[in-house]
């Protein structure tokens, strides 16, 4: 898989399947600053903290390469790479495995917002399992979303 330059518009050209939202009482940069962080190496809470909770992060089997905001995150096995795409001037980061997202950091009256958006799933991919999209995915995008707001809370003192 090959990193597309234009990861980010090509989501939003779709329209989301999936949203979720969650606020912080801390500056939207200090928000953006975390979020965004990726470079490459081992995937963590700081380094493409999106991911950091995945089964294959935790082993530590997950790292970045790339740079120039177009990356991916390879993993120590047979599944696909992992493509990322950040835009730090927008404050948004793209994800595409077996479904492909967009996190956006704004600034709103609680402090920062964080939305991530889901466009896309990609049924075909070796990480698609049957079934999660339909019936799981919301929920699974709510608890993380909570996990790396909860990160983002603590490294910020809010």
């Amino acid at each position: 898989m090959q990193n597309t330059p234009s990861l980010i518009a090509e989501l939003d050209a779709l329209p989301a399947r999936w949203e979720v939202r969650g606020a912080l009482p801390a500056p939207a940069a200090a928000v953006a600053g975390l979020l965004l962080a990726v470079r490459e190496g081992r995937v963590g809470d700081d380094n493409l903290l999106v991911l950091a909770r995945a089964a294959a992060a935790r082993r530590g089997a997950m790292t970045v390469v790339g740079g120039s905001g177009s990356y991916r995150a390879e993993f120590a096995g047979p599944v696909e790479p992992v493509e990322i795409q950040v835009d730090r001037e927008r404050a948004r980061l793209a994800v595409r495995s077996w479904y492909a997202g967009v996190h956006t950091v704004t600034a709103c009256p609680e402090g920062a917002r964080v939305t991530h958006r889901v466009h896309q799933v990609v049924p075909d991919h070796p990480g698609f399992t049957a079934g999660i999209a339909e019936f799981g995915l919301h929920t699974r995008m709510s608890r993380d979303l909570r996990q790396i707001l909860g990160v983002i809370a603590d490294r910020l003192g809010c």
